[in-house]
């Protein structure tokens, strides 16, 4: 099962959050036809941003988070809310690169590094706030890094990692978030950077493990105190009522050539795949209720 564990050192100085993600990148590869190097993008970009999203707690709250590269992937954008339960989509996530020559899937390339990590957190009350950096590897990882350096000035290392197995299958996905707190010793820092540096590739240990596998590595000696565990899945909000309201925006000009044609409108959520179909005379009676000042 999926899920984002929260825990602490023991001197409050380190806070973490750990997410196990293989359920929901595996729907996510499944929906999108994601190839292995496209679900290792997503899957990473994924596992943060149910981090990100979960630590909002408050209803309809949400995170966003938007990678453009300029690489062959395309946009990356996946939202969480406030739950963890996040949902992606991809420019062109049937794509296929070769491998590096280590022989690991070539993320970077695929996303690219001519572009941004934009994070947007909506409380649902007051204007969202969003703040970005220009990527630096489009690995990922090291691009949330300098997002939580520059943006929130927050000493932080992220780790996220995705296995693809031989059938093009995800076998495993994941990572977390350590950051220290302010007033935080060096040489707490210093432990850190070793337990980091000694926990490696987070799929070595979500391979067979979970989240507080990788909580117990990274805060080895810090006596970590587990704060909180929630379930996460891959989960779409989208629905007919959502899809006609954005269908009762399309211009009158619009409305008319598709009255002409007699054909009925097909429409496909970006991020489930789900397709809603609309009559012209459905779109017509949208579209009326908007003119006559109805629908908002």
């Amino acid at each position: 099962m999926d899920n984002i564990i929260r825990a602490i050192s023991a001197d409050g100085f380190v806070s973490i959050a750990a997410v196990s993600s293989r359920g929901l990148t595996e729907r996510a590869r499944e929906i999108h036809n994601a190839s292995p190097v496209a679900a290792a993008a997503i899957g990473r970009v994924m596992a943060a941003t149910s981090i990100l999203g979960s630590a909002i707690k408050k209803d309809g709250a949400s995170v966003t988070v938007r990678i453009h590269g300029g690489g062959p992937l395309g946009s990356i954008i996946a939202v969480s809310d406030c739950d963890g339960n996040v949902r992606c989509c991809a420019g062109n996530p049937e794509v296929e690169l070769p491998l590096r020559t280590d022989g690991k899937l070539d993320v970077g390339r695929a996303v690219g590094t001519n572009g941004m990590l934009t994070v947007i957190r909506d409380d649902g009350e007051n204007e969202p706030y969003t703040g970005g950096v220009a990527l630096v590897s489009g690995e990922i990882a090291e691009d949330f890094t300098s997002y939580f350096h520059t943006s929130e000035q927050v000493p932080t290392a992220v780790a996220l990692g995705v296995l693809v197995d031989r059938d093009r299958t995800v076998r495993a996905a994941g990572g977390y978030v350590v950051s220290l707190l302010p007033g935080a010793p060096e040489n707490l820092i210093d432990a850190v950077e070793q337990n980091v540096a000694e926990t490696g590739a987070v799929t070595n240990i979500l391979d067979g493990g979970g989240a507080e596998d990788l909580i117990n590595s990274v805060m080895r000696g810090l006596e970590p105190r587990i704060l909180s565990t929630e379930s996460v899945e891959y989960r779409c909000y989208c629905s007919r009522e959502r899809v006609a309201g954005a269908l009762a925006g399309i211009g009158r000009e619009e409305v008319d050539d598709i009255l002409k044609k007699g054909e009925t409108v097909e429409v496909t959520c970006r991020f489930c795949d789900e397709i809603y179909n609309f009559s012209p005379e459905e779109i017509k009676n949208l579209n009326l209720e908007v003119d006559n000042g109805q629908m908002v």
